[in-house]
């Protein structure tokens, strides 16, 4: 601000500070006319409660990473699966050369050297810009909610890790994101004390397919069956297991929903 300005803006607050009501419009209108500024600013500057700095303009800092890069990162992206930035940096450090070799990663030098550098937070917004906004996930979880009041949620109480026996079982989905028909899908059957793994393929999710292929591993296991937990699906949470594990004795319990 020069001298003249400050000399115009000093007179500006001394008529200000005596003007009525009509007359202090006038002047915020002289002021906003003269200098551009927002009305409620020109007030807070005329009544002495705020001083006017000219400040340094600031420009948008310039773009850096190219379209180019940007698809470079996504198809990374969706290669380690859509893991956050932070680790897909990681995996960058260690994957870029193989990845360009191989010729999957087919970008020009100068792209390549920025992709070498570039920050995790970098990547963030480059992803959020411009990918695709992902659509429904893999998982193919439909709820049991009819005995969640009677399944307990799994806290460890009623499980004694010093013994094989207790399980952990979930559906493992072979569709190759296709779910239209039949499809195989597998049982998994782990033994949290020793780490026993029974497999048993089944055709689909029916709750009688399940059931069986649970008594298929229950027959398998070189050790008695003491405890299942599961997710909170449909094909495990149903009448039938949930008497199934009280005539056998098995505690049957399950995780939290989304957990």
């Amino acid at each position: 601000m020069t001298q003249k300005d400050t000399k115009y803006l000093a007179s500006l607050k001394a008529r200000y500070a005596k003007a009525s009501k009509k007359e202090r419009s006038q002047i915020l209108d002289e002021y906003v006319a003269t200098t551009g500024c927002h009305r409620k600013h020109a007030i807070a500057v005329l009544s002495g409660r705020r001083q006017r700095v000219k400040r340094p303009i600031r420009r948008p800092r310039r773009a850096i990473y190219t379209d180019e890069d940007a698809r470079a990162i996504l198809a990374l992206a969706d290669l380690f699966d859509h893991i956050c930035s932070k680790r897909l940096r990681v995996a960058m450090d260690n994957e870029l050369p193989r990845l360009r070799l191989c010729g999957f990663l087919d970008v020009s030098p100068e792209s390549y050297a920025r992709l070498q550098r570039v920050s995790p937070s970098t990547m963030d917004r480059l992803r959020r810009r411009y990918g695709r906004r992902r659509g429904r996930s893999r998982g193919f979880t439909k709820p049991g909610t009819l005995l969640k009041s009677q399944i307990p949620i799994r806290t460890w109480a009623d499980w004694n890790e010093d013994k094989p026996g207790f399980c952990e079982m979930d559906l493992v989905d072979h569709s190759g994101g296709n779910t239209r028909g039949d499809h195989a899908w597998t049982l998994t059957f782990t033994d949290v004390k020793t780490g026993w793994t029974e497999c048993v393929a089944v055709r689909n999710k029916a709750q009688k397919h399940v059931f069986a292929a649970i008594q298929r591993v229950r027959g398998r296991l070189p050790f008695p069956l003491l405890g299942v937990d599961s997710d909170n699906g449909s094909e495990f949470i149903n009448d039938q297991l949930y008497r199934y594990c009280q005539r056998e004795h098995i505690t049957f319990t399950r995780s939290r929903v989304g957990r």
